[in-house]
């Protein structure tokens, strides 16, 4: 992509047609496709747009302030990296890019325990905050070393992923038969001969996935992963305000709201649906976070309003490097940035503490009695 080209790129929707155009196809639709009738793939977008704002004018928005602070990490604004897999597949640098470009952009990358590079690699592009994504392997050893080496990497918290005791239904992956490609492997597993995704008459990954992810995964794994590690857990895949209440007595340190990018059960809801009541359910215990279907300022101004401490981006990522390399990535998080400042102007809120419940409307409220004037 020139130069030029990525300049008339004017939001985050049209890296996914340049990567499309640039991918192979087994790779692009695994990036791209959800679950079975993809419903909540398309909700995870849809549903923002039935939630609209209730801007307040003649506030003095000349300084807007986006900057806040993730389980104690400052951040320049509310967005950050979701874990995303096998980022090679997408664009040669890979994870390493993407953890450059969200170090550039002053905010938190989350490592996918499937990258193609590993947390050594990661760690070494430089400074930044970096949480590690983590699945539960049966081998509990390999579960045991893996988070000392993300700890000792400096990765600052753990992202532990909950909704995948099994890989849901990609129908896309089964009839590509997904396999990674021969030349990549999952480097962070590259020593224990866990490293290759081979071609099955399935998708490979759900096979991989069925042969070593622990299917038996429940509340007391949060307990037990808390007595090998001192780093914070977010338990990742939240769509209930009573998993909430379990995830906060099973001592996480934060919760994120997350249907895996709609890629594992279809016809759940959108997060940004689930969100408020998962919120709820948190009561200001633990922060509170959204992944999914982000693709605007405006989408993210939404989520802080319905209670989330912030939010994570996902596919917009891996098209972005698709696209451009490290510099699609920074653009794509620029643009994120700029967008959500001038919804902040535009609503009256000059810094994120500001975003109010007030400043949106969903369809579930009651009807605005009107006040008497």
């Amino acid at each position: 992509m020139t130069s030029q080209e990525m300049e008339s790129i004017t939001n985050v929707m049209e890296f996914e047609a340049v990567a499309r155009e640039k991918l192979p196809k087994m790779v692009y639709d695994y990036y791209a496709s959800g679950a079975e009738d993809q419903w909540t793939l398309q909700e995870n977008r849809n549903a923002f747009s039935r939630i609209l704002f209730r801007p307040r004018i003649l506030v003095d928005v000349s300084n807007v302030d986006m900057t806040t602070t993730i389980l104690g990490f400052k951040v320049s604004m509310p967005i950050m990296v979701a874990p995303t897999a096998m980022q090679k597949m997408a664009h040669p640098a890979g994870e390493l890019a993407t953890a450059t470009a969200a170090s550039a952009a002053g905010t938190i990358m989350t490592l996918s325990s499937w990258a193609t590079s590993s947390v050594e690699e990661v760690a070494s592009t430089g400074p930044g905050t970096r949480f590690f994504q983590l699945y539960v392997y049966r081998d509990r050893n390999i579960v045991r070393q893996l988070v000392r080496r993300a700890e000792k990497a400096g990765f600052k918290a753990i992202a532990l992923t909950v909704d995948t005791p099994r890989l849901g239904r990609r129908e896309a992956d089964i009839k590509n038969r997904f396999a990674l490609p021969a030349h990549l492997t999952l480097k962070n597993f590259a020593g224990l001969d866990l490293g290759t995704v081979d071609r099955t008459n399935d998708s490979g990954l759900a096979s991989y996935v069925a042969d070593q992810v622990d299917r038996s995964l429940n509340w007391k794994d949060v307990k037990w992963l808390q007595t090998i590690t001192t780093l914070p857990i977010l338990v990742k895949g939240v769509l209930t305000a009573e998993d909430a209440s379990l995830a906060v007595q099973a001592g996480a340190a934060g919760i994120i709201v997350s249907n895996h990018g709609a890629r594992q059960l279809d016809y759940v809801p959108a997060t940004i649906m689930a969100l408020e009541e998962v919120v709820r359910a948190a009561q200001g215990r633990v922060p509170v976070f959204l992944d999914g279907g982000i693709r605007r300022g405006t989408d993210v101004f939404k989520a802080l309003a319905l209670g989330a401490s912030g939010v994570f981006v996902g596919r917009p990522v891996v098209f972005a490097l698709a696209a451009h390399g490290e510099a699609g990535v920074r653009k794509m998080l620029k643009m994120l940035h700029e967008e959500l400042e001038l919804t902040m102007a535009l609503s009256g809120c000059r810094s994120i503490k500001e975003i109010t419940r007030a400043h949106i409307t969903a369809p579930w409220d009651a009807p605005h009695v009107l006040p008497r004037l």
